[in-house]
Formats: structure tokens, sequence, C-alpha cells
């Protein structure tokens, strides 16, 4: 079905409603029924709506397709503009801001709902006219009780209770539906129907537009098409063997979810076809847009560089306004609901290909007390909910029958060696899969004669930490680690495992690393039997507001996490190119793990997967599947998973020694003063040798 007539029976069944709002909402920007401050919020939101009506009209009319390029940007100006920095302090979409002309109690409600109003800016691009009317009527009914007298804060925040929790029928039913079925081609049909070389195609997704991904597309139309190809072929291919090495049958699926960062269409038309001729249909999602769908730190779909990640940040606990059991108990039954529904697009989904970017500068935030902010009942609430909508997902889609692959490039910002960089992380994710393989067996082969291995960091770094790993019973069949070449992970280069919690102990500390859009400094975290014990960061002047800012983003408002991962990366080329480039602090974690040791807090590597087995390239089984919390799962679901994993990585350059400890207290280095020293593994120091 042509994607422009998905909607056209729902929109038909809405005309009259849009149409009596949109009229509704017009008449407001000249009243002057509510007294000020308020009117002030209720005419510019109005106006912001407005526009938002006129751009629907351009679209409609054909005007978007027929606009030059420099009226396009614009047009992406004006939807955008408000909450760019130095404009977004004068906007009510700032809580900061809200609060000092409404009181904080209106300032954190209006401040929200004008965000989910911004939505509007995706729905008229994609044609959910009913997403816009629940929107224009929910604000009609607040802006109509402030005409008759002013009502407690008390009452705004229930209608916009009852607003999220009715409407979840439709909001959290949609967003399941978005993630699964391939019909829904919006972002799809623009890469397939397009011609890539007109850049005015980036403006149809509806998107901010920076000038980063003007230049990351326009550089993509200059490479050979065997670059690309290469580029594309590396991607797919990583994803397809990520089903062989797990033993799971691409064939029986039917579907695959790509998740880009826009700006890298050449490269993703290419992906297609590539699937396709797999047999594979394609879904692109765009990243959740209404806030009962999001996930703080985290964005799933494509998705384009952020117009200020102040703004993100500042709404990241929007839910504080309607998160409550009631809603809990709520939401997890329409996701069951939905997932019923979609069920046969569930079974054939085969898991997500995502494409990560790195070269940004570092984010630091700042921690407005007006923004809304979870208490302590709700931050348990919260885990509640990513574990039930984690056991739903994986009752309908079983963790033991998906993959994925990650690949990541960089972006313009990097730097005036952007052509560079660009060059040599296509040549660190397609390097020697055969190479790496034999070097990182010989790593395995001593790892599996240990009960503990030492990890020892050097001159300000202060990890001193033991980890114990499981005993193993056959050492012919059996392993520890699994041998981690270019498949789910790109680039190849590393060897994990899960550890046994029981004998895991001390301190893990690294001076800059990447969580996700946060770059946290001098992050400092300590174990006792595999438990976080403590944490800490130098995000901020006070040590309080680094705790905090590490319990949101990485512990995920877990009051504790067990360490779910160790592993030791061996892709000493790409901290070579790091080096070489100064660019270690604006890699990716999916890079940056492959560059030294890691350690994951939260779940396992084989969550909700833990009963499939799965071999090594020499035949061997990996057996460290399960450690002491994921095993509840036998016993009590609920308390064996957190519904996240989060690497942390110290670099080469911050660490001294890794040494493993057989049972009889014998030792074997395989790394001493940051250079490996165990035999079979001397070549992944030649990179090192020249810097």
């Amino acid at each position: 079905m042509d994607y422009g007539m998905m909607f056209q029976e729902e929109n038909e069944s809405m005309k009259e409603r849009f149409e009596l709002s949109m009229e509704r909402i017009g008449q407001i920007i000249s009243e002057e029924t509510v007294p000020q401050p308020y009117r002030d919020y209720f005419i510019r939101t109005a106006s912001f709506i407005g526009l938002m009506g006129e751009y629907l009209r351009f679209i409609e009319s054909g005007g978007q397709k027929k606009a030059s390029i420099e009226a396009l940007k614009e047009w992406n100006q004006k939807l955008y503009e408000d909450i760019l920095p130095g404009d977004y302090e004068k906007s009510y979409a700032d809580p900061a801001y809200a609060a000092a002309r409404l009181g904080e109690g209106y300032g954190r409600l209006f401040s929200y709902l004008y965000k989910e109003i911004r939505g509007d800016i995706v729905f008229v691009h994609e044609n959910r006219i009913k997403d816009i009317t629940i929107l224009n009527e929910t604000f009609i009914e607040i802006y109509n009780m402030f005409e008759e007298e002013i009502p407690e804060v008390s009452t705004v925040k229930e209608v916009l209770y009852w607003f999220v929790s009715d409407y979840t029928d439709h909001t959290v039913s949609y967003r399941v539906r978005e993630g699964l079925d391939p019909s829904l081609s919006f972002a799809t049909d623009i890469i397939r129907n397009h011609d890539l070389n007109d850049l005015r195609y980036l403006y149809y997704f509806g998107e901010y537009i920076s000038d980063s991904e003007l230049r990351t597309a326009k550089f993509l139309n200059s490479l050979p098409e065997e670059t690309v190809r290469l580029m594309a072929n590396t991607y797919t291919e990583g994803y397809c063997r990520g089903f062989e090495v797990m033993g799971r049958d691409l064939k029986k699926k039917g579907a695959v979810q790509i998740r880009y960062e826009l700006g890298f269409e050449r490269m993703v038309k290419y992906a297609i076809e590539n699937f396709e001729a797999l047999g594979l249909k394609i879904i692109l999602c765009r990243a959740s847009v209404w806030t009962v769908n999001t996930n703080a730190g985290r964005k799933a779909g494509y998705y384009s560089t952020s117009p200020n990640r102040q703004y993100e940040y500042d709404h990241r606990y929007d839910e504080a306004i309607y998160l409550n059991k009631a809603f809990k108990d709520r939401k997890a039954a329409v996701l069951k609901v939905a997932y019923e529904t979609y069920k046969e697009l569930a079974a054939a989904y085969a898991g997500p290909a995502v494409m990560e970017t790195f070269g940004k500068e570092g984010f630091k935030p700042v921690n407005k007390p007006e923004a809304n902010r979870l208490d302590l009942k709700q931050e348990k609430l919260a885990v509640e909910v990513s574990n039930e909508t984690s056991r739903i997902l994986k009752q309908y889609v079983p963790g033991n029958e998906t993959s994925f692959t990650i690949i990541a490039f960089p972006v313009p910002e990097i730097g005036e060696d952007f052509e560079k960089i660009f060059e040599e992380t296509i040549a660190i994710n397609t390097l020697d899969y055969e190479k790496y393989k034999g070097i990182q067996q010989s790593i395995i082969d001593a790892l599996d004669e240990a009960s503990y291995v030492e990890i020892r960091g050097k001159g300000e770094n202060r990890t001193r930490l033991t980890v114990a790993l499981h005993p193993i019973r056959n050492k012919d069949k059996e392993t520890n680690f699994e041998n981690c070449v270019a498949d789910v992970n790109i680039p190849l280069g590393e060897v994990f495992t899960s550890p046994r919690l029981t004998g895991t102990n001390g301190t893990l500390a690294v001076s800059t690393v990447y969580i996700g859009e946060f770059q946290f400094k001098n992050l400092v975290m300590t174990f006792e039997n595999g438990m976080i014990k403590d944490y800490g960061c130098d995000n901020f002047e006070t040590p309080e507001e680094g705790k905090a800012l590490v319990k949101q983003m990485i512990l995920k408002n877990h009051d504790t996490l067990p360490m779910g991962e160790f592993a030791i990366g061996t892709n000493t080329t790409a901290y070579a190119m790091a080096q070489r480039f100064g660019i270690l602090d604006k890699l990716p974690i999916l890079i940056v793990e492959k560059m030294g040791p890691h350690f994951a807090v939260g779940d396992t590597c084989y969550s909700w997967a833990e009963d499939s087995p799965i071999y090594n390239p020499d035949g061997k089984e990996i057996i460290a599947r399960d450690n002491e919390v994921s095993i509840l799962r036998k016993e009590d679901v609920s308390k064996a998973y957190f519904s996240c994993h989060t690497d942390i990585t110290i670099p080469y350059a911050e660490l001294d020694s890794i040494e493993t400890i057989r049972s009889d207290g014998s030792r074997i280095s395989i790394i001493e003063g940051g250079k490996f020293v165990l035999k079979g593994t001397e070549e992944l120091n030649l990179p090192l040798s020249e810097l």
C-alpha cells in the first residue's frame, strides 16, 4: 500500500474534529479572555500550531516537493528555531523559562505540553492527523479552564494524566506497530523514490537538518560506488553472520529494522537492496516522538542531529507528570494487546541493524531544578515499566530467534581530518576476520585456564579489579569466552564472557567515556561480589549531581546492577587511529570497547537467550551465559533482568596489566605495561609501535 494512502480512512474520520480544533486555536491567538502571564503561553503555542497547519497545507498542495532547497531550509529553521541554542532560553519548551513566567508548578506542566505539541512537526510530515487533533483538543481543554478561572496546578496535571493514559491505546500501540510493520514505509519511500544527489530529500523526513546531515550526505555522494557498497556490504554481512554464529535461522524471518542517523541514505539504499535480496522487508521507523514511548538518553530508529541536547535532557523525565502504579499497569496492558494484535509481524521480525555515528563535541548538561524529575517511588516504577516491557517484548519476539548488528562511522563535526578518519574507519570495519579469530583464540586459551582475572590501571587510573570466571568442566568442549569477530559488533576485536559474580571485586575507573549522548568524566565504580556498591563522576561541581547522572544514565535508576560482561578488546588498529587523530574522547563505545578491557553493567550478553547453546568457531560451547542474578529467571523472572547493558572501557593508555590466576595461584600475563605479551598476540602491538 502507498504510504500516502495509509491514514486516509482514519484522517477522514478525524477531519471534522481536526478542522474544528484548528479553527478554535486560530481564534485563541487574538483573544484576551485568559489573564497574563498565561495568555502569552497560549498565544505563542497556538501560533506554533497555526504554523503547523500552514506547513500541512504546503505539503498537501505539493509545495514541499516543488520548493527550492533554500526555501526548505527556511521552513526547517522556522519549525525548530525556538528550541535552538540562544532562542531556547526564551521558549516555553525550556522548563526554566516556563517556570520563571508561569511559576514552577504550571511551568513544568506547560513546558511538557508544549514539548508534546512540537511533535506536530513529525505528525504533519507523516500525515498523522489523529495525533495532531488529540493534542489540539487537550490544549483547548486546558485553555477553556483558564478562561473560567485560574485552576489549581493539580487540576491541570490531572487533565494531562488522563490525556496520556486514555490515549495509550493509540500512542503506545502505534509505536509497537511502527517498529514491526514494513508497510509503514514513509522513510523507505523517501530513500527509494528520490534522487539522493538532490539534497532536498533530507527535508522531507521532518527532522531537524543541520549542516552535519547536509555535509554527510554530500560526502557520501562523492564516494565511488564500490566504496559505499563495501560499507553497506560489511553492515549487512555482519547482520547475516550474527545469525550464523548464534545458530539461528534467518530464513525463518521476514523483516529487518534499520536504525541510523540521517545523511547516510546512499549507504542505506544499498543496504536495503542487500536485505531485500535475502528476502527481508525493510522497517524504517523514526526514533520515538511521544514521551510515553521514549527512554532517557536512548534513541531507537532513525533520527538527525539534535537541535539542542539540553532541550532533550531537560525533558528526559517528563513521565514524572503521569507515572504512577495505575499508569504502569495501564501501559503494560496496552503493550500486551498491541503485541497480540501484531503477533504475526512480531514473529517475522529478525532484529535491528544499527548504524551509529561519532565525532560530535561532548555534551555538558545543566541540571535545572525546574525540569521534571522522578521521585524515589517513580524511579522504582520506571524500572518496573522497563522490566515489564522487556518481558512482553520477549514473549512475542524471543531473544533466541533474533539477532542484530551495529556499525559506526564519523560525522563532519569530528574536525578537519573527517575524510581521512572516514577512510580509516572503513578500513577498521573490514579488518581480516581470520587473522583476528586466531589471535583471539590464543587469549581465550589462556583465559580458560584461569579462575580469576586481575585488571590494573596505570598512572592516575585507579582501576584494581578481580573478575571471577565460571568453572569449566570439560576443557575440550567448553569455554568461558566468546571469540567475537565482525558479526553483531563491527569492528571486530574482543573476547568476552559473563563473569561469576561471587569473587568479582574492586574498583573500575576511566578518565572519559561516552555512554549514549553523554561523555562521563572520571567515572568510578566499585564492585562487591559482582554488584555495584558505589559510583560517581566529575561531570558536575558536586559529587551528588555526578552520582545522580550515573544512576540515571548508567544504572537506569536501579539501586545497583551486576557486572554482566567482562571483555578484552584487541583492536589496536582502531586505538592507533584514535591516538593519531586525537579523537579517543569522541569515539563511541562500540569502537572504544575493542580498544582495551571493558565491563558491562546490567544484564549479560545472553539475556533472555541463556538456554540457547552458543559455540565458538573452534566448536567449543560458551558456557558462561548466566550469572547468579540471571539464573533467578528459573524461579522468578522479575528478579533476573534489568533491561539494560552498558559498556565501560579502560583504554590501553590507562591500562597497566591483565593477568590470569589459575586455581593453584600461578599466573599468565596477557597485557603488561599496556602491551600484549601473551604468545600468539605479538602482532597486536604493531599498530601501537607506530605511535
